[in-house]
Parts: structure tokens; sequence; C-alpha cells
């Protein structure tokens, strides 16, 4: 790595292998060694309290501006939508009363809501919510980071108090999906109410989901209290929550292992299948459908303008040795934007663009840069599901056998993520999560006035052809061939470079949490841990 980076990496906590053997040292002697002496001040997982630790750096639990996809696990505790994703990554109603009906022509859905629905702060939830919620989205002067993804949305009308209907500009099915990941309902009227610091930082009040807003303490961690009124009777099981900000995934394990949170996500690979083992600890993980793990080239910078130079980059990368020497397992390897068990995957697009040394070697020769180049990586200090700063330094060593050098740029997630939406950046690597639909990662980098489309610059008129058939298509077996055929244009273009789809996984303490579902969908939900 860079030696502005080494310099970064001295200044971190101690070594993984050393908190490890502290903390087990702690669980089992009842005392804290001298190198933990920071959790003795922790807030401890005790009674009705349920305290988990993720990585990331919060700024907002504004649903409609939030990008940072762990601490949706905190905004998801307050607000609700009309449909969510299970933990078996199965669509389903929320504050919905059912799945919404479809007109013939696919651009009008009508949504019954549920009857028993109350906001923390007494008022009965009702379409004019919904209306008033979207209608605050879409307004362009709102400058809502989220907007883009539903901009096919051209009315919302209320019918009665229970029932709300979508009009859309054009077909486009994958709008229920972002709801989950990108959307959250709101009181009307609340926006005019409040400022958006309250939104951002204290939104007491304001969603209808199992958790009401505590307090926030920067750096630390954001509280909440049980939800009374809930409508989802028996739910949820702690009376607080307490989601910790733990960036450093030694230390979130050392944390587990001394008692002080009893669920953590984002654990070690190399450790995590002896620690799911330990006496005191339950683990799992599970293959997402949407945790895409990828490289964005920026087509407009050299020498990502060169369709050659990007496909030598794809051929040079071997997927296995990073899947499996170092994470473990807890990522499949996937050349092409669809993991092996989504219905959508095409093993012959996956394989025409994977590792093959010599044909990489063979390209690089055929393009503006015959004899190599060289480019800077940014990528995220903070882990998103998996550390990719540890795939990078692969990376790195991979391509300098094809005469490519690497020069890794880190820097904190919030700063990564806006040079990545301005298009300040040669290259960055990161984990983008989806619903788990096959477009989500398209459309946000590959297509006009999205939130990352800078990043790429590509011109793809085929691709949106072929994406705007697949929004229209319901049909599984008529929209496998459109995503194929769509996959076809990516091999040829080679827009960015895929590398993989993460794996979700946790551990957690069996004293304490009694049940738990990895999560297949968006992020782990707090509200169904008992």
């Amino acid at each position: 790595m860079a030696e502005e980076n080494q310099r970064m990496s001295t200044t971190k906590t101690p070594t993984r292998r050393a908190l490890l053997q502290a903390a087990a040292g702690a669980g089992a002697g009842f005392g804290l060694h001298p190198l933990l002496g920071s959790l003795a001040n922790a807030q401890p997982a005790s009674g009705k309290t349920l305290t988990v630790a993720i990585p990331g750096v919060p700024v907002t639990l504004d649903p409609i501006n939030l990008t940072n996809h762990d601490w949706m696990a905190a905004s998801q505790t307050i607000y609700e939508n009309l449909v969510e994703f299970d933990v078996n990554g199965e669509m389903r109603p929320q504050l919905a009363a059912a799945m919404p009906t479809v007109s013939p022509d696919k651009t009008t859905y009508t949504f019954d809501l549920r009857d028993n629905v109350y906001f923390h702060n007494g008022k009965k939830f009702s379409a004019e919510d919904v209306k008033y919620s979207y209608e605050y989205l879409l307004d362009p002067e709102n400058k809502a980071v989220r907007r883009p993804v539903f901009a096919r949305i051209e009315k919302v009308s209320v019918i009665n108090p229970l029932r709300v209907e979508f009009k859309l500009s054009e077909p486009y099915g994958p709008w229920l999906a972002f709801q989950t990941k990108c959307m959250g309902i709101f009181p009307a009227g609340s926006r005019e109410a409040n400022s958006p610091d309250v939104f951002r930082n204290a939104p007491a009040g304001l969603g209808t989901g199992p958790g009401i807003f505590e307090e926030w303490k920067p750096n630390e961690y954001i509280s909440f209290r049980r939800n009374p009124n809930y409508w989802r009777k028996g739910l949820p099981s702690w009376e607080r929550l307490v989601i910790r900000q733990i960036n450093e995934e030694s230390v979130r394990v050392a944390y587990l292992l001394s008692g002080q949170v009893d669920l953590i996500s984002a654990p070690p690979p190399r450790d995590f299948e002896r620690l799911k083992k330990m006496a005191n600890l339950s683990g799992g993980s599970r293959a997402t459908l949407g945790g895409w793990f990828a490289i964005n080239t920026n087509n407009s910078k050299p020498p990502f303008d060169d369709v050659n130079f990007r496909k030598a980059i794809s051929h040079a990368i071997d997927r296995d040795v990073i899947a499996n020497k170092v994470y473990y397992g807890l990522l499949s390897p996937a050349a092409m934007p669809a993991p092996k068990g989504a219905w959508w995957y095409n093993e012959s697009h996956d394989r025409a663009a994977s590792f093959d040394l010599a044909k990489a070697q063979d390209l690089l020769a055929r393009s503006k840069y015959p004899k190599g180049a060289s480019f800077d990586l940014a990528i995220p200090a903070e882990p998103y599901l998996l550390d990719v700063k540890d795939a990078a330094l692969v990376i790195q060593s991979q391509l300098s056998k094809i005469g490519v050098t690497v020069n890794l740029k880190v820097s904190e997630f919030q700063v990564f993520f806006a040079a990545a939406v301005k298009g300040e950046q040669q290259a960055g690597m990161f984990v983008n999560m989806s619903p788990g639909e096959p477009t989500y990662h398209l459309q946000n980098s590959l297509t006009p006035n999205q939130l990352l489309t800078k990043t790429v610059n590509y011109d793809g008129p085929e691709m949106l052809a072929l994406l705007k058939q697949g929004f229209a298509e319901d049909d599984r077996e008529k929209a496998k061939q459109i995503y194929s055929n769509l996959q076809a244009v990516l091999v040829r273009d080679m827009p960015m470079i895929w590398v993989g789809f993460v794996h979700a996984a946790n551990l957690w303490r069996k004293a304490t949490v009694k049940e738990f579902t990895v999560n297949q969908g968006v992020t782990f939900s707090c509200r169904d841990v008992a």
C-alpha cells in the first residue's frame, strides 16, 4: 500500500490477534485486559437492552438521504414503508395491508393500508402521510439524495384514508424493491414543522417503526426505546436498543466476547468460522443477491477510456483467490452483475469476463496502453459487510503481473462517497448493497442522472433499452432472456469491473440473543431479535 496509507495503519487500534486474546481472557477471568481499557466504560448488554455493534460513520437518520447501508439498521427501526423484504429476501407488505394491485399497463399501483398503525407522536397513519412523504421526496427543491430512483412516479393520489394510488410515467417494477432501501413514511406536515436537523439526528415522533428515537451520541451510539404501540403485537422483544459505532472489526469482536454487546455485523472473515464455534457464541452467514462488490471505473478518464484496457483488468483479476484466500468463503466470485444463486445468472457471460491471464495480456497489448498504465483506486476506510482494503491489496498485486500499477487511496467513507458522486475518482471499489433485484447497481452507476452516474460515465443505449424491457416484464423466463442479452452487452463494453457478491454474516451471544436469522436482504433487522 502507498506510504501514506501505511502511516494511517500505524495509528489504528491494537492488532486483531492481541485484541481477540485479550477479549477471550476478559470473558474467562471476569476482568479486562489492559488493551481493552476503553471497554470498561462501554454500555453493558443487560436486562431488556439489546446492544449491537456495526461499522461505518452515520451522518443522517433521514431515510431519503441515507447512503450508509449498515446504518439503515437504525433508520429502519424508526421508519417503515409500504412493503419490505423479509430475512429470506421475499417481498411482503409492511404498512400496506397487502401487496398492491397493478393496472394492466403496469403503470398504476394501488395500495390498501393497515388500519392499526400509529406514528410515534400518536398520530394515526393514513394515505395522506404516504402521499405527503412521496411528494416531498419527489420535489426537486428538496434535493433528496434518493429522488432519482423514484423519478418515474408522476402522481400520488389519496383514494380514501386507507387507500393510495401511484401513477408511473412508464412500467417500472423495481420501484417496489427500492422502497425498503431508499424510503420511509413520515407524518404529513412534519417537514415544515421540524428543521432538517431533526430528521437528520433527532427524529423523535416521526416514524411508525418498532423503536422510538432516544439519543445519538456521535462516534459512539444511537439508542431507541421500545414503541409500546407498535402495530406488530409482541414486537420488539427488547425495551431498549443501542446501536454502537465500532469500525475496527477486532474491537467489535472484543466487545462481543467481553459481553459488552449482544450482536455484531461484519465479523473478520479469517476468524469467523472459529469464533462462531466458541461455546458462548453463535454465528451465521448467507449469500446475498444484492451485495455487489465492484470497481467503478471512470470511462472518461485514462486509462479507462479504452475498452480493451477495461477488459484486460477484468481478466487479470483472479476472483477465486479473493473469495477463498481473502474472505474465506464470505464472497461469491462473479465477473458479471449476477450472483450464482440469482435467477438472472448466466454462466457463459460470467465465464467470458472472468480470470484469464493470457487473455488479459493480449487485450492490454491491443489497447491504447500496451506497455501498461497506472491508476488510482479509491477505497473506503470502513467496512460494509466486508473490508474492501483486503481485496484491494490482492488486486494491486494481481494487476502488477500485466504491468498495471494500482495506487491505493484510502479515505473515510463519506469523503470517498462524495468524491464518487462528483466523478472525481479514476476508479473506486466498494460494496453497493441493493434489495436483491437485477437492476439497482446498474441503474445507480450506468444510467443517466443517477447517484453514481459520474463515477462511470458510460454511454450505453443498448443497455438502457434492455433495462426498459426488463422493467416492464413480469414473466420470469422472458425476463431472464432480457437480462442475458443485457449481460452480453456488458461483456462487450465492460463499463466497470465486477468482483463478486458479498455474504451477510453475523456473530451473537447465546446467553442474550435467543432468536436471530441472518438477513439476505438490505441489512439486519433489529425488530425481530429475541
